[in-house]
């Protein structure tokens, strides 16, 4: 019943910005935290940035600074703002229950990997 949809992805020069949205079908936002992840090719896909419930945050250090992530659970929607991107950032970016919030959801989040959104960061 959980499906999610991201978002907002594109290409992008250097030290530009890009605002990524992933939508929720299911009841899986309002009581558990969310995450985005990225792969890049030939590379292991990262949690690059969390968000409780409560709304506390996390973030990897190679984006600390540059990227937020926010919530707004009446829309169902959670939100990554990438600001100052690097060629670095360039990958396929997804939204998934983290594997630390041990619930329902976090028990199944293998069956919720969505197709993803690509950002290409070059100039």
């Amino acid at each position: 019943q959980v499906q999610l949809v991201e978002s907002g992805g594109g290409l992008v020069q250097p030290g530009g910005s890009l605002r990524l949205s992933c939508a929720a079908s299911g009841s899986i936002f309002s009581r558990n935290a969310m995450g985005w992840y990225r792969q890049a090719p030939g590379k292991q896909r990262e949690l690059v940035a969390s968000i409780t419930s409560g709304g506390s945050t996390n973030y990897a250090d190679s984006v600390k600074g540059r990227f937020t992530i926010s919530r707004d659970n009446a829309k169902n929607t959670v939100y990554l703002q990438m600001d100052s991107l690097k060629p670095e950032d360039t990958a396929v970016y997804y939204c998934n229950v983290p594997s630390y919030s041990g619930s329902y959801y976090a028990n199944r989040r293998k069956d919720y990997w969505g197709q993803g959104t690509q950002v290409t960061v070059s100039s």
